[in-house]
C-alpha cells in the first residue's frame, strides 16, 4: 500500500473474504464502465454528518468499514467530478453491499 497525499491508504480489500460475525460491515466496490475503479475514495460519515473514516479503492475498486450499529453515510468521491452518497443502517452480523457506478 501506497500513501496518496491524502491520508487514506491506496489497496482496496477482497469483499469474499469477510464474514460479519459479530461485526456490522459496510463494503462495497467502485466501477466505471463496468471494470473496477481504482483511486475512488469512500468516506464514512456518522448519523450527524461527522467525518469518521475514509479509504481509498485498489485495483479491485473495493472498500470496507467496520461500523457501529447505527445510520451511516457512506459518500464516494472518483476522477472526472464523480460523486455518491448513501445512507446505510448497519446491524451486528450483517454486511451491507454497496455498488457504485462510477
Amino acid at each position: 500500500m501506497s500513501d496518496n497525499g491524502c491520508g487514506a491508504p491506496v489497496g482496496g480489500v477482497a469483499l469474499a473474504d469477510v464474514n460479519a460475525g459479530d461485526q456490522a460491515v459496510i463494503q462495497g466496490v467502485v466501477t466505471r464502465d463496468g471494470r473496477p475503479l481504482s483511486g475512488a475514495y469512500a468516506r464514512l460519515l456518522n448519523a450527524s454528518g461527522d467525518f469518521v473514516g475514509e479509504v481509498a479503492t485498489g485495483e479491485e475498486g473495493t472498500f470496507r468499514f467496520f461500523a457501529a450499529d447505527g445510520d451511516w453515510t457512506v459518500r464516494v468521491l472518483a476522477s472526472q467530478g464523480f460523486t455518491a452518497q448513501y445512507e446505510v443502517k448497519a446491524e451486528t452480523g450483517r454486511i451491507v453491499d454497496l455498488a457504485v457506478q462510477a
